[in-house]
């Protein structure tokens, strides 16, 4: 466990700033999901990705996706990445710029699933899509080779997928990336008054609502739907990756510590004074582009297929 020094390309306060309008505009609980998810695909279109980028688009196992890559590179691995959104809100389109820089670095190819959401598909919607994709990936790529990844909600959605494949008694992926995980419906957010001062993009009520719109209260003890209440033994390598200012942080933290005690191998980083999500901003924030590169690190480390 480590944690390193943030250095922003953009002023601190500026990347706050507009946090806290996304926060205020977009994650709002009093919007209809509907604004939001139109709100937020009209921010994420203005973020541009890098020249190069490649992006085709397909659907496999009937989940609609988007595969990024690198014009002219073979990729060497696999990476299926899960959008955050509190299962509610959020596209492909918000991860492409990650996807692409991930692609570009870790010579890999970044498959982004356009899973079901709540409250119109609640679960097991979007872990039953999250498994139907992954069982439907061409085949020449094995889902024992694939690296699962996913940030806050989506992060949660591939650690239930690995959950679930286990308890199958199926191969599990070569490793999965956790980017400011929501794992544990169940928590309070209210609790931690210090954490709700500092995250200014999330908001306890609006975590409150998309728990609530995912699935009933009574399942949210589920470990499918919180995988931090599951047993964490047996699992492939995890990279977990957050920051101090997260209203999420505790949950990579227990993470990280449960993972450690089954023997996993684990590694958990966290960031000084950045919030949610932080990691998805690379080419804006230095901290953005250290994460982007432990994680190609990472999928080079246990891909089978890296050279």
């Amino acid at each position: 466990m480590s944690r390193l020094g943030a250095d922003f390309g953009l002023p601190p306060s500026l990347m706050r700033l507009g946090a806290a309008q996304i926060g205020r505009r977009v994650l709002n609980p009093d919007l209809p999901w509907a604004t939001q998810r139109k709100r937020l695909d009209r921010i994420m279109g203005t973020s541009p990705i890098p020249r190069g980028t490649h992006v085709t688009e397909q659907t496999l196992g009937g989940v609609r996706a988007e595969t990024v890559t690198v014009m002219g590179e073979r990729p060497t691995s696999t990476v299926v990445h899960f959008h955050g959104g509190g299962y509610c809100v959020g596209s492909a389109r918000m991860v492409r710029g990650w996807a692409a820089r991930l692609a570009a670095q870790a010579s890999c190819q970044v498959v982004l699933p356009e899973y079901r959401l709540a409250p119109e598909h609640p679960y097991p919607a979007g872990l039953d899509d999250a498994r139907d994709l992954l069982g439907a990936l061409p085949g020449d790529v094995d889902p024992a080779s694939v690296v699962l990844s996913g940030d806050s909600a989506g992060a949660g959605l591939a650690l239930a997928l690995v959950l679930a494949r286990r308890e199958a008694g199926e191969e599990l992926p070569a490793g999965c990336i956790l980017i400011s995980p929501w794992l544990d419906l169940t928590v309070d957010r209210r609790a931690n008054a210090d954490l709700v001062r500092k995250d200014v993009l999330l908001s306890p009520n609006w975590l409150k609502a998309c728990a609530a719109a995912y699935t009933s209260p009574s399942d949210w003890t589920d470990p499918k739907v919180s995988p931090l209440l599951a047993e964490h033994d047996g699992l492939p390598p995890l990279l977990i990756q957050s920051s101090s200012d997260d209203l999420l942080a505790p949950d990579a933290q227990r993470l990280a510590t449960s993972a450690s005690a089954a023997k996993v191998d684990v590694t958990f980083t966290t960031w000084p004074r950045l919030g949610h999500d932080f990691a998805l901003q690379p080419g804006m924030l230095a901290a953005a582009n250290s994460a982007l590169n432990q994680a190609a690190w990472f999928v080079k480390k246990v891909s089978p297929q890296a050279g």
